[in-house]
């Protein structure tokens, strides 16, 4: 009776741990198995073997507060005083601890023991629909023990060598030490279903390699240009056609042939006299850079020479709108355009008599172009870019010089004159004979109809083929000579030729340089 005293005793401490209100529920995700943690320090061994050790289970609702095995132990001098009293006999000793266990299960509400699991001391209790993510408590809950581990620490996952340190699979050291079986913290040895299911599946997470990985072989980076607007400026330049102080190679007499009190001018075939402060000390490029140009992609440089009596602002960009027209092309290219004389009668090619200035002056272009690009390193890029000439009535002089004595070698991929063939016919049909592959169109008007026959003659002679009219298709090795209708006019051929804005049309039939 002793000891059915004792265990009514246990049983109203169960009791009073249970009314006292259900612990916070544990939740672990569902790919997570619970990690072992260190033991804890042990208890003195009781004589009741831990085999007997009841699971504790709780109804739905509730999360139970880990209750250690070794509470429900008998004590081993508590065991002594029992079998002393019952005179040594065991079987009344094994009716009372039954009559005990019975009454403390009734007492406990609901609580009832199960042998299919040893639980040993330090287990903790966790629902079995606590280790799956995102699954809520259902009918017929049970709590599963979980060897060495309190409430918290059960929701940590157990991952496998090769889950914790995926660089290591591939390693042939780790092979045989991974092809051996885990050793368990249990006695069987046997994995749970919950465990067999964590381990089969994939970790949630990657963690770093203890190995240096070998490193990985990438492509350059390709910057894209960043969003941005057309760029038009009108920038100094150092080797522009003007200011010149040199020679005029006609007639290898001082450019600059006219002094007054200090200031020097020059004096034209009319007799007019142009100042050097006011008409050629202007050395101003207007450039223009589209918002749809690219410099990863082919591209060309249209270089334009304006006509007599023009100044870039007033006509080149406002009245001709070249820039327009060049953004408009759909090709992808950029715009120089040098002031020559400015607001005078007068062809004069500055600089661009001299041999190798046309080179010079596009080696100073390139960095310029490169910054109103937004990127400095494509100044590489625009330094060996193709060049198309586009020349306007005065403005074949300096087109003319810069193909003779420009030394771009090859450079230069067009030559396109609008009612500008006043002259230097012999040069025009030299780079047309020594670049086969290059583009050359001259559209004219009665006032230069006579020089554009003489030109279509002298390329006959020497057996190039020559067009009449536009070609739907500017490849390479056109020469095409177009005539323009009666009415249209000289000062507005820049934006009204044989079809209006014609540099725009020209750029939109060279395939080559198509954005």
């Amino acid at each position: 009776m002793v000891k059915a005293e004792e265990h009514m005793r246990f049983a109203v401490q169960a009791r009073d741990r249970w009314s006292a209100g259900p612990a916070p529920r544990t939740y672990a995700p569902q790919s997570y198995a619970p990690q072992s943690q260190a033991p804890r320090s042990q208890a003195p061994r009781s004589h009741a073997p831990q085999s007997h050790a009841p699971h504790i289970y709780a109804p739905r609702g509730f999360a139970p507060t880990p209750v250690a095995a070794e509470s429900f132990a008998p004590k081993p001098r508590a065991a002594k005083r029992a079998r002393r009293a019952d005179g040594g006999k065991g079987l009344p000793w094994v009716i009372a601890s039954c009559l005990g266990f019975v009454a403390a299960g009734i007492v406990a509400q609901g609580v009832f023991f199960a042998d299919t699991e040893a639980l040993a001391k330090g287990d903790a209790l966790v629902r079995r629909s606590d280790l799956r993510v995102g699954t809520a408590p259902v009918k017929g809950d049970r709590l599963v023990a979980i060897p060495g581990q309190d409430a918290v620490g059960a929701i940590e996952p157990v991952l496998s060598f090769n889950e914790r340190f995926s660089a290591l699979s591939d390693d042939p050291s780790r092979r045989a030490v991974d092809a051996a079986p885990a050793t368990r913290n249990v006695a069987s040895g046997a994995k749970t279903k919950t465990e067999a299911k964590s381990e089969a599946l994939p970790p949630p997470y990657k963690v770093a390699s203890l190995t240096m990985r070998p490193p990985v072989e990438t492509k350059p980076r390709i910057d894209l240009p960043l969003a941005r607007e057309s760029e038009t400026r009108l920038i100094p330049f150092e080797n522009s056609a003007f200011p010149y102080y040199g020679k005029n190679p006609r007639t290898n007499a001082p450019f600059l042939n006219v002094s007054d009190d200090g200031r020097r001018g020059r004096r034209g075939a009319g007799g007019r006299v142009y100042w050097h402060d006011e008409t050629y000390a202007d050395n101003r490029v207007l450039v223009h850079v589209p918002k749809t140009f690219d410099a990863r992609k082919p591209g060309v440089i249209v270089l334009f020479f304006h006509g007599n009596g023009a100044t870039l602002e007033r006509d080149v960009r406002d009245r001709q709108r070249v820039p327009q027209q060049i953004s408009e092309s759909g090709a992808n290219a950029v715009l120089l355009a040098p002031q020559l004389a400015v607001d005078a009668a007068d062809s004069s090619a500055g600089k661009f008599w001299q041999p190798g200035a046309l080179k010079r002056f596009l080696l100073e272009s390139s960095a310029h172009l490169a910054r109103l690009y937004g990127d400095p390193a494509a100044a590489k890029t625009f330094a060996s870019m193709p060049v198309v000439i586009v020349a306007y009535s005065g403005g074949y002089v300096p087109a003319a010089w810069a193909l003779h004595v420009g030394g771009l070698d090859g450079r230069v991929r067009g030559v396109v004159l609008l009612d500008a063939l006043y002259g230097e016919l012999d040069k025009f049909a030299s780079w047309i004979e020594k670049n086969p592959s290059g583009v050359f169109v001259s559209a004219y008007t009665r006032y230069t109809r006579r020089r554009d026959d003489q030109l279509v003659n002298i390329l006959s002679e020497k057996g190039i083929e020559v067009g009449r009219g536009m070609s739907r298709s500017l490849r390479p090795g056109t020469v095409a000579f177009v005539a323009t209708r009666d009415g249209i006019t000289h000062r507005d051929y820049v934006t009204n030729a044989w079809t209006g804005n014609p540099i725009k049309d020209v750029l939109a039939r060279m395939s080559e340089f198509r954005s």
